[in-house]
């Protein structure tokens, strides 16, 4: 069960590993991009590629599936980022439980952005979890769990990338262990338990008033969606990269101070934080040095 390119990894290793796939489970095709036309979710193209069946039920919960999933009579469940909450009934069904792919180390970071809030909040690690599912969110007994730090160049795609690569890794080990008895499941510490909740376009815009180093995690947390923006005028700006710079002279946050040329700093919370990558709503995505070049940005200009 699992919907979006994060999810392809985990169903190509247990395909590949030589488990009996009888159903794939995702959301329905949607319309998508400024076309608006009908795809299929990720993990529907990789499993018909596959040769696999696939269902894409509205809602996992109607008694029809329920009964549909019953008379499959599976050992496992394995669940990454499915997008839709999983009922006790539901759960009840797997003869050696339902296992959830989760991309933080529970029970940090419960909820549907965790990659995301890692970055954002300037974590040095994070990694993935296997966890034996309950009905609470992101709340069940942890299996496994693996590590990995966190640059300074990462970006929530390229996080996103390495981790959904380790979280196909790990459940094949989850579940090879399952299978030989060789794993205990262990509580979370709820008291340790931190949320990860969804990210609506809105959130990315930035907020100047904060400190460089802030700004340049949430920019790379922000990255590639929803994407961090600022407006110049009238004229939204999608922030791409970025990174924190000294800055010269006072002046109030979000304002472009002076600079090298083919170089935008704009004042900060405390410092200055450099432009390196950004879009203009109908443009290209372009280095800061080729947007200057077309577009003159003078000292004092405010981004807000």
């Amino acid at each position: 069960m699992g919907t979006p390119d994060f999810a392809v990894p985990t169903l190509q290793a247990l395909y590949q590993a030589g488990y009996s796939l009888p159903l794939v489970v995702t959301q329905p095709d949607r319309p998508k991009g400024r076309g608006r036309k009908t795809v299929p979710t990720s993990v529907k193209a990789t499993a018909q590629k596959l040769g696999l069946s696939v269902a894409q039920p509205p809602s996992v919960r109607t008694a029809d599936f329920v009964s549909r999933l019953q008379a499959l009579e599976p050992d496992f469940f394995v669940v990454a980022a499915m997008g839709q909450i999983l009922s006790q009934e539901l759960l009840d069904i797997p003869k050696m439980g339902p296992i959830n792919v989760h991309a933080s180390l529970l029970p940090k970071y419960r909820g549907a952005a965790p990659i995301q809030w890692a970055l954002i909040n300037g974590d040095k690690e994070t990694g993935i979890t296997t966890m034996l599912m309950n009905a609470g969110m992101d709340t069940g007994d942890i299996l496994l769990t693996a590590r990995t730090n966190i640059s300074g160049e990462d970006t929530a795609q390229s996080l996103h990338d390495r981790l959904s690569n380790m979280g196909a890794e790990l459940l094949i080990e989850t579940l090879n262990r399952l299978i030989a008895n060789t794993l205990s499941p262990i509580p979370q510490d709820d008291s340790q338990a931190t949320k990860a909740p969804m990210l609506k376009k809105a959130d990315g815009r930035i907020d100047w008033h904060q400190p460089a180093a802030a700004l340049d995690c949430f920019i790379r947390g922000m990255t590639p969606w929803p994407g961090a923006f600022t407006f110049m005028g009238d004229r939204r700006l999608k922030i791409f990269a970025a990174k924190p710079a000294p800055l010269a002279v006072e002046a109030p946050p979000g304002t472009v101070v002076s600079s090298f040329t083919g170089e935008l700093r704009v004042a900060t919370g405390d410092q200055a934080l450099s432009i390196l990558e950004l879009q203009e709503a109908s443009g290209k995505r372009l280095p800061i040095r080729d947007y200057l070049i077309g577009k003159q940005v003078a000292a004092g200009t405010e981004l807000r």
